[in-house]
């Protein structure tokens, strides 16, 4: 394992590796993990990957995991990136591919990360694992956990997709659902988690699903020869996926894998549910959150982020930006997509597509951009979103 130390993404402060840890004990926001990259790239070189296993874990030097029997694996990672000639040509675009993230296990990039925070629980002793979710992270921590033979506690909205709810019952989780947001879900964990003995996995409240995560990243680099997109569109919520692929661009850079031309990153949210969009335009630090938040797209449902900084910078640092989408009009651009690429996109990665043509029409994206879109999730889990539009 290559793993020096963690550090606080606001205020610096550092902590020792292989200990449990939530939140900074200094200013309560996320760690980050850091590695010696010099020893990992000693024996994780570009030209051997195609040698490795076709999930995750081919990035195995730059994951926090010491040891292999706490690596669980479902077959996560390494999805398609996958050309759109067809929807690129309607847009005027030359090189449009998306990324999709729906063929994980689960049916979404969450998968990815609770691959790996799931994993460093089992390492680091834990039985309990509870969070809060709007859905597709509660099924991917009751796949993991079930895996690992270690108890799920999920608490999700009860208007969360039915299946969500049914896959996380399915898997052996014990399932509670509650009025409100997932922001009420939470606050339900955070007051029960000490009494009950539960450790909280939460996004960016604790410091290995970013690991997961930034192996998208990783993925897209190896996928398109080591030269990264002019630009990335990308569903944000928590925001760990954004955040988590800047961090992975920068540990490649160190290891002398990409130089140091980076993609303008944007976030695409939900009008109904828009902090990082209304911040951003307003030049906000941090974003407030959203009263009465409501979309369809429930991954974006998210009426506040603690990765609100941290997004918001890699925002304006990249040169990108930030829009929000009705719910109409994701679902009508998934249709869209489906039709012209054969890709059932979840409301959130179909959100991306009516934020290109606006980013398009206003010149902050060209004709010769090199342009990846994310789709995050399987389409087949919000038939009651798509059941509510007719097109």
């Amino acid at each position: 394992m290559n793993v020096t130390h963690l550090v606080c993404a606001r205020c610096g402060a550092t902590y020792s590796p292989n200990r449990l840890y939530n939140l900074c004990h200094k200013c309560e926001k996320p760690l980050l993990v850091r590695y010696d990259l010099k020893q990992a790239a000693a024996s994780l070189k570009r030209e051997d990957l195609a040698s490795r296993p076709s999930t995750l874990w081919r990035y195995r030097e730059v994951l926090p995991v010491e040891r292999e029997e706490n690596a669980l694996t479902l077959g996560e990672g390494w999805t398609p990136l996958t050309p759109a000639p067809r929807l690129g040509a309607r847009l005027g675009l030359r090189y449009l591919h998306i990324k999709d993230e729906s063929l994980n296990p689960t049916g979404s990039f969450k998968a990815r990360g609770l691959c790996l925070a799931v994993s460093m629980a089992k390492e680091l002793g834990v039985r309990k694992l509870a969070i809060p979710t709007a859905g597709n992270a509660g099924g991917a921590l009751a796949a993991y956990a079930a895996s690992a033979g270690l108890e799920a506690h999920i608490f999700m909205p009860r208007d969360t997709p039915a299946a969500n709810r049914i896959e996380c019952e399915a898997t052996g989780a014990n399932v509670t659902l509650m009025d409100g947001l997932i922001t009420d879900c939470g606050a339900e964990v955070a007051r029960r988690k000490v009494a009950e003995d539960w450790f909280d996995v939460s996004t960016l409240k604790e410091p290995y699903r970013i690991e997961g995560k930034k192996t998208m990243g990783y993925e897209l680099a190896e996928q398109m020869g080591w030269q990264l997109p002019d630009a990335i569109l990308y569903p944000t919520g928590g925001g760990t996926g954004l955040i988590g692929m800047w961090k992975a661009f920068d540990e490649m850079e160190e290891m002398g894998w990409i130089g140091p031309a980076r993609p303008r990153m944007y976030s695409v949210q939900a009008e109904g549910c828009a902090p990082i969009v209304r911040a951003f335009e307003q030049g906000l630090e941090t974003a407030p959150a959203i009263e009465n938040a409501f979309t369809v797209a429930s991954g974006l449902r998210v009426p506040r982020a603690i990765g609100d900084f941290i997004m918001l910078d890699i925002l304006r640092r990249s040169g990108g930006g930030a829009l929000a989408i009705s719910d109409a009009e994701m679902i009508a651009a998934a249709y869209e997509i489906g039709a012209l690429e054969g890709v059932f996109c979840a409301p959130e990665g179909a959100a991306c597509l009516p934020a290109l043509r606006r980013w398009i029409a206003d010149g902050h994206i060209s004709t010769d951009d090199r342009v990846v879109i994310f789709n995050t999730g399987a389409g087949v889990k919000y038939l009651e979103a798509f059941g509510d539009f007719r097109f």
